[in-house]
């Protein structure tokens, strides 16, 4: 063996396996572990999602602010919310708005920031212009009604979250009613889309119209406008097809525990599913009371956790099977990295996967 043949092979030898090279890991994006309102601090982090301009943006909750986080600056700044937990500030800028329990965030096409907030029973819009704060839906006291009307005259009963088709609307879990009802983005009108207020077990391949949805937490939307729906009380997934408008069982029993990985996810149980996560065939969910993130590969309809030992904690990293997480919350996938709200480890953590 000459010197050049030796060298390849020292090289080889010392080169990563490619089992080694994929292996997973996490780290901490935000946070340092203690509630706190600071370029580096977050106080209880739960719906989160990259903006059109790249950053991150999240519900700080227990700050009543919604905060941006730029990644080349390391910086951290709100963009709504002035810390007070009330319902004030509509026409306003909506840094000198009062937000109460903001959940979940969206954005629509044309750059306008929509919150969730749960406990004044509202969805709140902040311009991407003019950064004046308005409410799109409810109005600030818990109810239900308005359907076929103009939303900021409806009654929602705690939001918590929502998503935006390819037609315009907002989707909004109205948890409290145990309903999904849609506001038309053009018009301002709100309708229902989904539920009928029972709180009653959902049947496979039902039709949408006319079938119960047991506490509707979560929602997330696929590449071909299906939508993915965790039932906090149900403990169960479903996916709602679109085209066909039926709906149909992807994960959990409806038993609340936390046992299936590895076998099929129907069978899987769950504990309080609250944040969902679409991304390349793949269902990621936070399974908040086991402090885990479990992640349903659609085609095989195979469950696994891939964050998470299912004790409550604070890490260590970066090894995702032994990092202990605190009721997480919020889920967004962007490629191979998915962005967890550990809220109430109050981190923001960021898995990198295989």
């Amino acid at each position: 063996m000459n010197r050049r043949q030796v060298l390849r092979a020292l090289l080889i030898a010392m080169a990563p396996s490619p089992a080694i090279a994929a292996r997973a890991s996490v780290s901490t994006l935000l946070g340092d572990g203690q509630p706190g309102y600071s370029d580096q601090q977050v106080n209880n982090p739960y719906g989160l999602l990259i903006g059109p301009d790249r950053a991150l943006y999240f519900c700080d909750l227990d700050n009543q602010r919604i905060r941006r986080f730029d990644f080349k600056t390391r910086r951290t700044a709100t963009v709504a919310g002035n810390g007070e937990k009330a319902y004030a500030g509509d026409g306003g800028p909506a840094t000198a708005g009062s937000l109460n329990m903001p959940h979940e965030i969206q954005f629509d096409g044309r750059g306008n920031l929509y919150i969730a907030e749960r406990d004044n029973h509202v969805i709140r819009k902040v311009d991407a212009k003019t950064g004046v704060l308005s409410t799109l839906a409810g109005t600030g006291v818990a109810g239900f009604s308005g359907d076929g009307g103009p939303a900021s005259r409806a009654r929602l009963r705690q939001p918590h979250s929502i998503a935006i088709d390819a037609r315009g609307r907002l989707l909004i879990c109205d948890i409290g009613n145990h309903r999904i009802r849609q506001v038309d983005l053009a018009t301002g009108t709100i309708d229902a889309f989904a539920g009928t207020g029972e709180r009653q077990a959902t049947p496979d391949g039902a039709s949408l119209k006319g079938t119960p949805l047991n506490g509707p937490r979560t929602i997330a939307l696929d590449a071909d406008g299906n939508l993915y729906l965790a039932l906090r009380e149900g403990n169960a997934i479903h996916r709602i097809d679109r085209k066909t408008e039926t709906i149909h069982h992807v994960a959990g029993t409806g038993e609340q525990g936390y046992s299936g990985d590895g076998g099929p996810a129907k069978r899987a149980t769950l504990g309080g599913p609250k944040g969902l996560a679409h991304a390349r065939g793949r269902l990621f969910v936070a399974d908040t009371e086991n402090h885990v993130i479990r992640r349903i590969d659609l085609k095989s309809g195979v469950i696994t956790t891939v964050l998470g030992t299912g004790q409550r904690g604070d890490g260590p990293e970066t090894d995702p099977q032994r990092c202990k997480l605190s009721r997480p919350h919020g889920l967004f996938a962007n490629g191979s990295l998915l962005y967890v709200g550990d809220s109430e480890a109050h981190r923001i953590r960021v898995l990198r996967q295989a």
